[in-house]
């Protein structure tokens, strides 16, 4: 894979994150920084044909992509991966279950966030039988076991314990 095609994908899926405010003028390519300017080089060619509101999302994602640590870029360089083999439907149920998330009030986003910690943590095979009944209720009981839930969820699983 070509590193500047990476690195492109990368940052617009980073400045899709962004929650900066979009301005309405175009932004010129001198006008960004010497930093900018090097984290934006494989868009540097149709910079001035992009409309204003993808200059902006660039720009934040550059800064965004600045200000990581290296373990906070790979993170970011594995989720692209993932991001370019999904397929369009895929994307755009990840893009509609994003915005109802940011919707959420702030403690039940971080109830959600605990919650797929403690998931991640669980051995393979216990996490396919907690999918497997996930996906067998009704969305009815899910929200009614999802209400039901602790703000905090049970400590990590230890088996034999």
């Amino acid at each position: 894979m070509n590193r500047n095609h990476l690195i492109s994908g990368l940052l617009w899926i980073l400045a899709c994150f962004c929650h900066a405010a979009l301005a309405e003028q175009t932004i010129a390519w001198e006008d960004l920084g010497e930093e900018e300017q090097r984290i934006l080089q494989p868009v540097h060619k149709n910079w001035e044909n992009l409309p204003a509101e993808k200059q902006q999302l660039l720009r934040a994602g550059a800064r965004r992509w600045k200000d990581m640590t290296p373990e906070q870029r790979a993170r970011a360089r594995k989720n692209l991966k993932r991001w370019k083999k999904m397929t369009p439907q895929q994307r755009k149920r990840l893009r509609n279950r994003l915005k109802i998330f940011r919707k959420l009030p702030p403690e039940k986003r971080r109830k959600l966030r605990r919650y797929r910690q403690w998931f991640k943590s669980l051995p393979e095979e216990r996490r396919k039988e907690l999918r497997r009944r996930w996906l067998e209720m009704t969305p009815q009981e899910r929200r009614k076991r999802f209400n039901r839930l602790p703000l905090r969820p049970p400590p990590k699983h230890h088996p034999g314990r």
